[in-house]
């Protein structure tokens, strides 16, 4: 059985996985790089709430940024959580 610090730390990645507007902005960024206002333009959202999804999505590693002048540049950290999110749909749709 895994420790409790591990299974705390899985149940925290859960819990930043379960919002949907960072799920549409990690699936964004599997398709490519992209900037806070190319993020607010395809989710139709403010841009304040882009940054605030994007800060906790860093925070965890699930994304990184760089600076591009005076623009920040998001692109996934790496693709290890889509295995586990192939995993999810791939039960959600046997299920149906």
């Amino acid at each position: 059985m895994q420790n409790e610090e591990n299974i705390l730390a899985v149940s925290r990645y859960f819990k930043i996985l379960s919002d949907y507007n960072r799920l549409s902005i990690l699936y964004l960024l599997k398709e490519r790089k992209r900037s806070v206002s190319e993020i607010v333009e395809a989710l139709h959202l403010e841009q304040s709430a882009v940054s605030h999804q994007l800060k906790i999505l860093r925070d965890s590693r699930l994304v990184k940024a760089e600076r591009h002048g005076k623009s920040m540049i998001y692109e996934l950290d790496d693709d290890h959580v889509f295995t586990i999110l192939h995993q999810i749909v791939d039960h959600v749709q046997e299920s149906e």
